[in-house]
This record gives structure tokens, sequence and C-alpha cells, in this order.
């Protein structure tokens, strides 16, 4: 029996994390063949290469090599050459992930050329159109057939805006939990002998979000806000792109939070895992921190992850960022841990809801 052939479209360190765990369904699949195109937007081997060594992804068949650029020069081109592939290799899906410029391109492709498409982390909304991401992932729920929703809030959002089965017969929805904690699951067992990064009482910080690191005001009061927080060391994984900002705006951190280079899955797991609690404007370490049942704040004025706020383990800054050393003050882990994403099987039911689509289209 010929297989089925699925593109994969990933291009950024939380994509190649989500596709850890489908790759890995997929190739227990007897009617599945899947080709992984990466196109580059995180290309550097620590924001890249480390996380396929590291959670035995496939090597990408093809590298499209955008890199960086803006918004519309990055996406452009990466619609462009993902086109390119699609026309030769006449995939039977393509398969998203997220919310990047890499994902809107994939779907956009796609959508142009009436392949069916598949969204994992469908119906997500912070419901703050100025972020990019938010613009990338309502486009794309509204090119997919194949929508694939962590939560019951996430089918709601999509029927909000008017996107359900019933509206359209190729459409189908469903709620596989969240992809994400397969992989948290899984790599977990993988830690119990690495080796700790930091000795001691901790707190971990990422910050990486353009509405945070490429405005000065803002991220001189964070910066301020940090350094404001006293009795436990921090730790810092920065991005290439806060680091380049704090440069060029003359901030440095006080000598508790320890600046390093960005790290690959399993040390950023294991990181996550011995925190006191954790800091971040990502959307994925919002979830990881709640995976492990680690309190979180978040530099945000919005999240996606609506349930980690209205369950006591996530806070929201907000806009007064002078808050954060209060709110730091006051964190303690809340009496009831919610399983609100499922039970660490999403790549098996995306899988298998895939084989049951494609061989309804025969």
């Amino acid at each position: 029996m010929k297989k089925k052939k699925i593109i994969t479209i990933l291009g950024a360190r939380p994509q190649f994390i989500k596709a850890a765990a489908f790759s890995r369904a997929l190739r227990e699949s007897e009617s599945l063949a899947e080709i992984i195109i990466h196109t580059g937007q995180h290309y550097d081997h620590q924001m890249s290469e480390v996380f396929f060594n590291e959670l035995e992804i496939p090597k990408p068949q093809i590298n499209l090599h955008v890199g960086s650029g803006t918004h519309g020069k990055m996406t452009g081109e990466m619609l462009i050459k993902i086109e390119d592939v699609l026309l030769k290799e006449k995939p039977d899906m393509v398969m998203v992930y997220g919310d990047t410029n890499s994902t809107l391109a994939g779907a956009l492709a796609a959508s142009k050329l009436l392949i069916p498409l598949a969204h994992v982390e469908a119906g997500l909304r912070s419901f703050f159109k100025d972020m990019p991401e938010e613009q990338n992932r309502i486009v794309t729920d509204h090119l997919s057939e194949l929508l694939f929703c962590p939560t019951e809030v996430a089918i709601q959002n999509l029927k909000n805006e008017g996107i359900s089965a019933n509206s359209d017969k190729n459409v189908q929805i469903y709620q596989t939990g969240d992809i994400m904690l397969d992989v948290s699951l899984f790599y977990r067992e993988k830690l119990k002998n690495r080796e700790s990064l930091i000795k001691g009482s901790y707190f971990l910080l990422t910050l990486h979000r353009a509405e945070n690191n490429s405005n000065k005001e803002r991220l001189s009061q964070i910066v301020t806000s940090l350094n404001s927080i006293q009795n436990i060391h921090g730790i810092f994984p920065v991005h290439p792109g806060t680091l380049k900002k704090m440069d060029e705006f003359g901030l440095s951190l006080n000598k508790n939070i320890k600046i390093v280079d960005p790290v690959g899955y399993l040390d950023m797991l294991k990181l996550e895992s011995e925190a006191s609690f954790i800091i971040t404007d990502s959307g994925g370490v919002q979830k990881e921190a709640f995976f492990l049942q680690k309190p979180c704040v978040t530099l945000r004025d919005q999240t996606e992850w609506v349930e980690t706020v209205d369950s006591g383990w996530n806070t929201l800054v907000g806009r007064n960022i002078a808050d954060l050393p209060r709110i730091v003050s006051s964190l303690k882990p809340p009496a009831k841990w919610p399983r609100l994403y499922g039970s660490g099987n999403a790549a098996e039911i995306i899988r298998d809801k895939i084989i049951n689509y494609l061989h309804d289209q025969n």
C-alpha cells in the first residue's frame, strides 16, 4: 500500500518540540510518510539544530534558509519557497504548528494549491491583534481543514468566529489535549541523571517577544523590576535578539541574575523542573511551567493560555511592570492542579484523525 505523504513545516524552537511527539507517533504508522521542511526562521545551532539532535526528530529533508528579516519579507520568501516544494512533492496533506511566520506561510501555500491543511494548536486566542502571532493563528485556522485544539476553550473560540464542522463539510475540529504535554512527559524521564545547571534556589527567566524587547522604555522597566527581585538567584538563557537590544539600550541585570546562552530542550526542561518559579513572555514556557507545577509570572497583558491564569498557576503582569517584585514575593503554588491539557497522548490522536481523514478523501 502506498503511503500518504504529509509535509510538515517547521521554523522555530516551539515547533521543533511539538514535532518531536508527532514525528515519533507517525513513524509507528504504516500508512503515513513525512517530509519535514525547515524554513530557517530559527537557524543557528542553539535555536535549531540542537533540538533535532536532542529530541531525535528526523533531520529536515528540505531547508529553505530564509532566516531573519521583517515579517513581510520572511513570510513572503517562505511562501514562495514552500509553494515550489509543494508543487514538486504533491503531498496529500500539509501540517503546521502554532503561530509563527512559518505557520502562516505554510498555511497560505497549502490553501492556494488546494492541499488539505492540518493545524496543531488551533483555536488559541489572546484577543490582541497587534501580536503577529495572533494574526498568524487566526488566518491559519480559517484556512485549515483539520483543526487540532488543545482545550475546549480553543474549540469555543473557533465557533465564535464561525468555524465549525457544521459550517463546512471538509472542516473537522478535534479536542486532542496539548502535544507539548506529550513531549514533557516523554523527555522528563531522561532528566533523572542529568546534572543540574545551577545549584540552590533560583528562578528561571525567558524574554523574547517584540512587545517587550523592541521598545526601550518597556525593556528598561522590565530590567529595573527584575533588578528589584531580591534574596534569590535567577538564570536567564537569553534570546540573541533580546541581548542585542539590551546592549543597544545600555541595560544590564544585577549579578544575582546569571545570563547564559540559549539552551537545548532537555537543559531547559531541567531548569524549569528545578526552578522555584518562572518569569517569561513565552507561550510555550507558560505551559511547561504548568505541566511541571511551577508558579509562573507572564510579562504580557494577555495570554492565549487562559486556563493557566484561571487556575491560579500563572499571573499576568500587564502594563504595570513595577508590580513584578510584589507579585514575585507573594507567589506560591495553588492548592489544586487541574488536568487541563489532556493525558499526554495528543500525538496519537492527531495521527489517527489524519489517517481517517485521508482515507475518507479517497
